[in-house]
């Protein structure tokens, strides 16, 4: 799975739990986050002010690891 903007979040953290920490070192609280249940990772990153772009490389680079 490459995770993409259109990513639920919910999804990417089921199937790959490795992804909160990407979400953490961003500042990102995705995983107690009840907006999570219903955002995709383009909505969250924005949400946050980051660069979805940036957050996109990062997490699939730890997640082919």
């Amino acid at each position: 799975m490459s995770i993409t903007k259109e990513t639920p979040i919910r999804d990417l953290l089921t199937k790959y739990p490795k992804a909160a920490e990407v979400f953490v070192e961003k500042g990102m609280a995705c995983l107690g986050c009840a907006a999570s249940m219903f955002e995709t990772v383009e909505e969250g990153a924005a949400a946050h002010g980051i660069d979805v772009d940036a957050l996109l490389v990062e997490m699939n680079k730890v997640l082919k690891n």
